[in-house]
């Protein structure tokens, strides 16, 4: 048995060494160094400035040849000299039409796209790390009190038994304890169920190995439930218009649908190939040099079907772009009558409600240990006073994910 404990204590010591605190603040640092998401992104950004170099290349010019292959006149194989006969010539293509122009603006904003994108990606998992930090804050301090209220439980249990052993108390009383021990250990196991699932969200999200215990001050939490919105619904919106990355990336997907149905416009416009061609013998006289121009007719492809199809597109990328902003009002509305209903239930409930449970736990406490109270009375305070503290504390907590949903549909730090 002794060395069974032991090595109980050797594991839950292992244990707490491998258990990292961490701030807020340090959290949202790790993440933006350590994140594989963030990082694989911002190759998607090189990649986009990459086709805009592309897109500045015009087509390499074309050189052909042509020498004698065999002379008939003086039976010679391969007569290219001063007698003979060899032709050169050289292209270029000339895009006109504003091709050339266009393609390069498109290239650019599918480098807007991918940089909104990045911002929608860090704006993403920092929104799912405050939420992360906050649910592990608030759930351990649920574990706190649940450990506090157990270890009073089970140290009444082990007196009880005793007592119940010398006939000095009856065994529904243990039993009655006992059952009141294991609902709180039901509690326990349900919230750490949700301590495990935000531990490792936040492991990912700051790429750290080891268990993260989130610190924060008092102080922190007092600070964010003193602000107090100045903006109205309406006015929020229009600043989420202006930042929020979901919707700029559906409204920059309109202006580079819109920047492709110009390109495919100036694409039913003929180029021109201009070139200059040398015939030393072939030609009309010795050592001739002509300019060369052509450009295909016009007559059955004009891209009719790729310019409808990126007129339908553009349609469809306005729509979607109304719809977005429709979306966003909405979400703000709800998050803001959410904070606002949570905010009002914490402030009657939060200082004199703590205050008078503690006081009121204390004193049922010692008056139980005085036998001033029966067991019924005192399980049944027990059981409330559990519920309490649970229901106070996720109050908290919704109220604090309430603050970061807001700041996280307006992109900005408002609360």
């Amino acid at each position: 048995m002794k060395y069974l404990l032991l090595l109980l204590l050797c594991l839950l010591g292992r244990t707490s060494f491998a258990d990292q605190a961490l701030t807020l603040p340090e959290c949202e640092d790790l993440f933006r160094k350590n994140n594989l998401l963030l990082l694989a992104e911002q190759y998607n950004i090189s990649a986009s400035k990459a086709s805009v170099i592309q897109a500045r290349i015009w087509e390499q010019p074309y050189l052909s040849g042509e020498i004698n292959a065999w002379n008939p006149e003086q039976n010679k194989m391969f007569d290219a000299g001063k007698q003979g006969q060899k032709v050169a010539a050289i292209q270029q293509l000339i895009y006109i039409g504003g091709k050339k122009k266009n393609e390069i603006a498109f290239a650019k904003s599918n480098v807007a796209l991918a940089e909104l994108q990045f911002e929608q990606l860090l704006s993403d998992i920092r929104f799912q790390l405050y939420q992360s930090f906050y649910t592990l804050y608030f759930d351990q301090q649920k574990v706190n009190s649940l450990n506090l209220q157990m270890s009073n439980i089970d140290s009444l249990v082990i007196a009880y038994n005793v007592q119940a052993a010398k006939n000095n108390v009856s065994l529904k009383d243990v039993v009655r304890l006992q059952a009141l021990s294991l609902n709180f250990r039901s509690d326990l196991l349900d919230i750490q169920k949700s301590i495990n699932e935000e531990q490792k969200n936040l492991q990912l999200i700051t790429g750290v190995a080891d268990i993260i215990q989130p610190q924060a001050k008092a102080a922190y939490f007092e600070q964010l439930f003193s602000k107090r919105m100045i903006q109205s619904p309406e006015e929020l919106t229009q600043t989420a218009l202006q930042k929020n990355p979901d919707y700029l990336y559906a409204q920059k997907i309109a202006e580079s649908n819109e920047l492709m149905l110009k390109w495919q416009k100036s694409l039913s416009v003929p180029d021109l190939s201009l070139g200059a061609a040398y015939d030393q013998r072939g030609g009309a006289f010795n050592n001739q040099v002509n300019l060369t121009m052509g450009i295909p007719l016009p007559l059955w492809n004009k891209n009719k079907g790729n310019i409808r199809m990126a007129k339908a597109q553009l349609d469809q990328s306005k729509i979607q772009t109304d719809y977005k902003a429709q979306e966003l009002k909405a979400e703000i509305v709800t998050a803001y009558n959410n904070w606002k209903q949570q905010l009002v239930q914490y402030e009657k409930m939060q200082d004199s409600h703590t205050e008078n449970l503690n006081t009121v736990y204390n004193g049922i406490l010692q008056n139980f240990h005085k036998r001033n109270i029966s067991l019924l009375e005192f399980t049944d305070f027990m059981e409330s006073y559990n519920q309490s503290v649970l229901s106070l504390t996720e109050m908290q907590k919704q109220l604090a994910l309430s603050c970061t949903t807001l700041n996280y549909l307006v992109n900005d730090q408002i609360l």
